[in-house]
Order: C-alpha cells, then sequence, then structure tokens
C-alpha cells in the first residue's frame, strides 16, 4: 500500500519542553491523512501538521458525523517505541463507524497509517518516565451538501501528541441524577463527537463545584453507575471486581476495561460485568465492604477514585491502599509496556 510522504522542512520538536508536557497542546510534526469518495480510500499521505479547508457546507459541521479513537505510543525500557493493543482500537474505530452510518477504515489503512506516521515522528514520542506519545484517529464527513443523510465523502486522520499523566493523584467525581450521556438505542457505545458534546455542559457545572468528572446514570431512572466522561468505571467490593455491563450499549467498550477484566479473571479474581446500583457503591462504603473505586481509560490509564458525590453527599473512598487491586493493575501495566514482565497475550507491538 503506497503511501505518499511528505516532510515538514521546519521540526518544531526543538521547542518543546518533554518535562512540562500538557495534555492534548502540543502536536507533533506530521499528520497522516486519507480520503473516501466514490466507495474507495484514496489519497493516503504523509504530511506536515497544518489546518485543514473546509467548505462551510461541509456535512461535518451541520449533521455531527465524526468518531475518534485514543491510543498510545510507549518507550520501552530498550527505548524501542512500542503499542498496547492497536487493533482494539481499529476496531472499535470501525464499531463507531457502522453505526454513525459512515465509511469504515480498512485495518491496512489504519495500521499502516499509523506504523508510518509513527516512524517518521518517532522522536516526539517522550524519553521521559510516565509519559506516552497520545495518538488521535478520526475520521469526518466531508461532502458538501446541506441534507440530512449519510455522507458520500469522508476525511481519515490521524495526528499524534506528547503528553505527561492525564490526571495527577486520586479523583474527585460527583454522580449525575439530572443529565444523560447515552440512552438504550442511542449511540452511547460509539466513540463520536456527540455524546462529549452533550457532556460538556453538566460536566462544567460538576468542575465549578470541586469535581473532577461525573459519574453518568442510566437514563431511565438514575439508579444504575454507567461511566465516566474520560474512563470506564470499577469498583472493588468484598474482595469482587465490579463494572457496568456493555451489553445495553450505553457503555463505551474500553480498552483498559477490557485488558483490566481479563488479567483479573487471569490472576483469580471474582469478576461481575452487570447493572449496579448507585446505592450498592454508597451502602458499601458506608458497611465498610467497599475496598475501591477507579476508572480505566487510554487517556486516564488507572486512576483511582478519592470522592464520589451522591445526592448532594460526598462519601470518602479507600484509594492509593498499599496491595490494592488497582495498584497492581498499574504497575502490571508499566512494567509489561517497559518490557519487565512475560507478555503472555502478545498485547505489545513495535510500532515500526
Amino acid at each position: 500500500m503506497e503511501i505518499k510522504v511528505s516532510k515538514t522542512n521546519s521540526s518544531k520538536l526543538k521547542s518543546v519542553d518533554f518535562n512540562n508536557l500538557q495534555f492534548g497542546r502540543i502536536f507533533s510534526d506530521h499528520m497522516f491523512v486519507a480520503d473516501y469518495e466514490n466507495g474507495e480510500w484514496s489519497n493516503l499521505q504523509i504530511v506536515p501538521f497544518s489546518e485543514f479547508s473546509l467548505s462551510p457546507a461541509s456535512a461535518t459541521l451541520h449533521y455531527g458525523q465524526t468518531i475518534f479513537e485514543g491510543l498510545k505510543a510507549f518507550r520501552d525500557k530498550n527505548q524501542e517505541v512500542v503499542l498496547f493493543r492497536p487493533e482494539y482500537n481499529w476496531e472499535r474505530f470501525c464499531q463507531s463507524a457502522h453505526r454513525m452510518c459512515m465509511a469504515e477504515v480498512p485495518k491496512e489503512v489504519f495500521m499502516n497509517g499509523l506504523r508510518k506516521l509513527l516512524e517518521i515522528d518517532q522522536e516526539w514520542v517522550p524519553k521521559r518516565e510516565g509519559s506516552s506519545l497520545y495518538i488521535r484517529p478520526y475520521m469526518f464527513a466531508d461532502e458538501e451538501f446541506l441534507g440530512v443523510k449519510p455522507s458520500s465523502k469522508y476525511k481519515f486522520v490521524i495526528i499524534t501528541s506528547p503528553a505527561a499523566s492525564y490526571y495527577s493523584g486520586a479523583v474527585k467525581v460527583k454522580v449525575e441524577k439530572k443529565y444523560v450521556r447515552a440512552a438504550e438505542g442511542g449511540v452511547g457505545m460509539a466513540k463520536n463527537g456527540g455524546n462529549y458534546a452533550a457532556s460538556l455542559y453538566p460536566a462544567k457545572l460538576a468542575q465549578d463545584q470541586g469535581f473532577h468528572q461525573l459519574i453518568w446514570t442510566d437514563s431511565k431512572t438514575h439508579e444504575f453507575i454507567e461511566e465516566a466522561g474520560t474512563m470506564n468505571i470499577m469498583a472493588v467490593i468484598n474482595d469482587v471486581l465490579l463494572t457496568p455491563s456493555i451489553e445495553k450499549q450505553t457503555v463505551l467498550r474500553g480498552k483498559t476495561r477490557d485488558t483490566i477484566l481479563k488479567l483479573a479473571r487471569v490472576w483469580g479474581m471474582p469478576v461481575e460485568e452487570r447493572p449496579i446500583r448507585v446505592s450498592e457503591i454508597r451502602d458499601a462504603q458506608l458497611n465498610g465492604t467497599l475496598n475501591e473505586v477507579f476508572g480505566a481509560g487510554t487517556a486516564a490509564t488507572v486512576a483511582p477514585i478519592a470522592t464520589i458525590s451522591i445526592d448532594e453527599v460526598s462519601y470518602e473512598i479507600p484509594h492509593l491502599q498499599e496491595g490494592s487491586f488497582s495498584q497492581k493493575v498499574s504497575k502490571y501495566l508499566v512494567d509489561l509496556r517497559l518490557g519487565n514482565v512475560d507478555d503472555e497475550f502478545n498485547w505489545m507491538q513495535k510500532a515500526f
């Protein structure tokens, strides 16, 4: 598969302070771009990171056909650039495209474009421990047309951004019982822009109250936990790992979530994927059976939760405890990416 490469004449690399990175603020020198038209993908290119020219009638601006993914490139202990389960992201990207009635990106376009981009911009992968190169594949409708129908043209793009940790320390969250992120039959399982746009206002209200994130609840009763804005939610109660089921398709099928569930089962920990009442978390905290609550996601990785607000009452949650399950998982994932433990699941791949 031919990918045309046009390199920048002026790299921004030397201007970046890799010791003080903010998430999603700095972008590497190049991006991968491909176009879909007349039923096929073409114009596969690596080009300098630059602005797009869009028609005012571009379908994505009017009807919201846009999806994205998030994954990371790391350096292992030998300073080689590695990826963690990238095919999972491609599969989920295709599932999002299918739900949003968009063209699916072939695996070879997604993976070869990603690997070529990382090869060219490999010096942008941070060497500092705890940092990574965040990778954002995305696609948007590109047809010039005013009318409610699926677009016939799409643009697929991959950009990258060196980043430090998304959260520093434990997280404070509020259980949201008024606003809704997703409903059964909707697009909650698709990683599309509309889900995140709808979450901004209630998330801002929570942040104004001192919380980092919301925990969304079901749209019918607001009795059951679903997920947070940037991560899936997991709890350990009586040494059993609990997380909301993805069967109703209102919860994102997170890669980190899937990884943690696999590890827990291999390690012999009881796992339950099922509806979890908000009251179950509160009652477990009150009777002392709540071991911990944490978030899991590509950006957040494993984020311990220190405080949960339920019906305007804040509950302090055990967190950052030595020997806790979340700490064990977090350490294992770091060691896996560095190459300090055997990769028994073949999750790690050389980037190029």
